[in-house]
């Protein structure tokens, strides 16, 4: 892509819609050829861009979910010691187990390779997208280990030797902020913070994403939500919920909120029962018939 006007058309085609720093910063991410850090709350879009740019460039997503304990046998590689095991008595029956054994079960052949191993593999067609997922849920540990990968795009396996991409992938870093990334990760990214929507944004990604929402009842949702994202609650509602909402009301058939329907349905909205609690019932009530006049 030429320019950041087509970085956002092509977006925009795949139904993402988006914002002008948003896809400068996309833009430069693949001009640059450098990681990109988003980060923000959950729900908000960050997975989905590294989904739609998959898309956009015709290629494999590679899809690493951070987890507290991620370890490399689970994001680079293990040994499958089972074939290694067996190749090993295999040699021994056949007579044919040498003093060099060791290297040959230590070969490629018997390594099993986790997501990041896979984005720097030479064999691609053409380099994959590679989504780090909430890498805030991983340990500081394993953030360091990723340092020497987002710099140089390569991975030392002892047993072999360093491996080294010849064409580094499309990198996606994402984090919903649960604790604070360290610096050094950051410094090797391009960085953007991705926000709620404004109401003119989130209205078009409903009608988008949810063509038979009828238009007035987008807007009442819409309000609706954005009102609520201004009070205090334990989990605000993501756009994500915002169009997991929108979708039940549909099915329901409702063309208008109403307060009965709103009290029945906040379980799309809303995922914890301190907030639907909180809600139920007279906020409920107030903040639909606010959503009725706009």
């Amino acid at each position: 892509m030429q320019s950041i006007d087509q970085v956002a058309a092509a977006l925009e085609q795949r139904q993402y819609i988006t914002d002008r720093g948003l896809a400068t910063t996309i833009y430069l991410a693949l001009k640059l050829n450098k990681p990109l850090f988003l980060e923000g709350e959950a729900g908000v879009g960050k997975t989905q861009v590294a989904k739609t740019l998959a898309d956009i460039l015709d290629t494999r997503l590679i899809r690493l979910q951070c987890y507290e304990g991620l370890d490399v046998n689970a994001a680079v590689y293990e040994w499958n010691y089972t074939r290694q095991m067996l190749h090993i008595r295999m040699l021994e029956a056949t007579g044919a187990a040498r003093p060099d054994a060791q290297k040959e079960i230590f070969g490629a052949e018997f390594l099993i390779k986790r997501p990041l191993l896979q984005a720097i593999e030479n064999n691609l067609p053409r380099a994959p997208v590679l989504l780090i997922d909430e890498i805030d849920r991983s340990d500081e540990e394993f953030e360091a280990y990723l340092l020497e990968l987002l710099s140089d795009w390569q991975i030392t396996v002892p047993e072999i030797g360093t491996l080294k991409a010849a064409h580094a992938p499309v990198t996606i870093v994402t984090s919903n902020r649960t604790r604070e990334v360290h610096d050094a990760l950051k410094r090797r990214c391009l960085y953007f913070w991705i926000d709620y929507p404004s109401f003119e944004k989130e209205y078009r990604i409903v009608l988008t994403k949810v063509p038979a929402a009828p238009e007035r009842l987008a807007q009442q949702v819409v309000t609706f939500v954005q009102e609520l994202r201004r009070m205090e609650l334990y989990k605000l509602p993501g756009v994500a919920e915002t169009l997991d909402w929108s979708a039940a009301l549909v099915a329901l058939g409702e063309m208008d909120l109403s307060e009965g329907v709103v009290n029945d349905t906040l379980g799309a909205l809303l995922k914890y029962q301190d907030d639907v609690t909180k809600v139920q019932g007279g906020i409920a009530r107030e903040l639909v018939e606010r959503a009725r006049r706009n």
